[in-house]
């Protein structure tokens, strides 16, 4: 029993967390049941008041103490756990102090002051931008142009050879002259021909594109030959070949078959066609060239590689 007294007299007091409240009643419990055992020692009696007359009774015996559970060998083998600490969030009762401590809970989603948060810069998409293979020009609309300038030219040759003729055969007067222009302007047969050597010489040309003046010289045959043909049928214009009979119509171009003008038509359009089709072989030419040095690059840049480019 000595040694559970010295055990329970002087407590080993282990190191306890703040806020275990366990370690705490075990102190308390501890405290009051040594007060208990002083105020049980048979030792120590009240003082008696001094009186000379009242008699003297003897102090009553004291009771025996009652046997304290915890001054055992059992209770002194006990082994007491910890409390667990406080979780955050979590009222904390202080027996000694009764106040009650909350610690305060700190939510994601509230800001830390002076804290600087970066976002992550997006990255800046990439492409690949392939080449693409260059058109190659082409040199009818150059034709169809140079066809206008040569029909104007067309027109203005067909017309003095008419007037030459008209001369030539004794109907053009120096008085009468302005009239005999005009009669020729307003006339089918000066006009029909204009106009079929232009498309003649514009269909040629986009037959040819951008080949070389020696189609144009070869085949500007055909273009005299439709010239010839346009004076025909302004012939046929100019005679109203809806109100004439075919056989009216096939003798009307027996008679200008061969007609100077007919001839001068065939001849004027051979001519022009090799000249102006000499211009728009040089340019043909020249947009050869451009097309090669735009597939030349092209390659060029084929075995470059790709080339990233940032948008």
């Amino acid at each position: 029993m000595s040694d559970s007294k010295s055990t329970y007299g002087e407590p080993v007091e282990e190191p306890t967390p703040e806020g275990d409240v366990v370690g705490r009643a075990h102190e308390g419990l501890a405290e009051a049941e040594a007060a208990r055992a002083e105020s049980a020692d048979p030792g120590v009696t009240a003082p008696a008041t001094a009186s000379s007359d009242a008699p003297v009774e003897p102090a009553p015996a004291a009771a025996p103490a009652e046997p304290d559970p915890w001054d055992s060998a059992e209770a002194a083998s006990l082994q007491y756990d910890r409390a667990p600490a406080p979780a955050a969030d979590t009222a904390v009762y202080d027996s000694s102090a009764e106040t009650v401590a909350v610690a305060p809970a700190v939510t994601p989603s509230e800001p830390v002051a002076d804290t600087v948060v970066a976002s992550p810069v997006a990255p800046q998409p990439i492409f690949v931008q392939a080449p693409e293979a260059p058109r190659p020009r082409g040199n009818r609309a150059a034709a169809g142009a140079i066809g206008l300038v040569a029909a104007l030219a067309f027109a203005v040759l067909y017309f003095a050879v008419w007037l030459a003729l008209a001369a030539i055969a004794g109907e053009l007067n120096v008085d009468d002259i302005a009239g005999h222009a005009l009669a020729a302007l307003s006339s089918w047969v000066l006009w029909v021909p204009v106009i079929v050597f232009f498309f003649s010489f514009w269909l040629l040309g986009a037959i040819i594109n951008r080949g070389r003046w020696g189609s144009w010289v070869i085949f500007g045959l055909l273009v005299g030959f439709a010239s010839w043909g346009g004076y025909l049928l302004g012939q046929l214009f100019q005679e109203q070949f809806w109100n004439i009979t075919a056989s009216q119509g096939a003798e009307l171009m027996e008679q200008h078959i061969l007609a100077p003008l007919a001839i001068a038509a065939f001849i004027i359009g051979r001519e022009l066609t090799i000249w102006f089709g000499a211009w728009a072989a040089s340019r043909g030419k020249r947009v050869t060239e451009l097309n090669v040095e735009a597939q030349r690059e092209y390659e060029r840049t084929l075995e470059a590689g790709p080339q990233l480019v940032r948008q």
